[in-house]
């Protein structure tokens, strides 16, 4: 598994349970940061642009493993 994938799972993730647990008990309103990133997660597979990549391929050098398609690769 590539770097970046994995730096994107654990944002992805962390994000997903930081706002589950602030949901239950800070507010219900916290719900809605899951809710948001479901939603991208579901247009990333449709258009295969993923604001999460888009920062790590500007902020990270190229993976030599990365995909040809990509709007960054070199």
């Amino acid at each position: 598994m590539s770097h970046k994938r994995r730096i994107h799972d654990a944002i992805v993730g962390l994000l997903v349970t930081v706002g589950v647990v602030l949901g239950h008990y800070v507010s219900v309103h916290w719900f809605l940061l899951p809710a948001v990133i479901g939603v991208t997660l579901i247009q990333s597979s449709v258009t295969g642009f993923c604001p999460v990549y888009f920062v790590l391929d500007r902020l990270l050098p190229s993976d030599s493993t990365a995909d040809p398609s990509s709007c960054c690769a070199k």
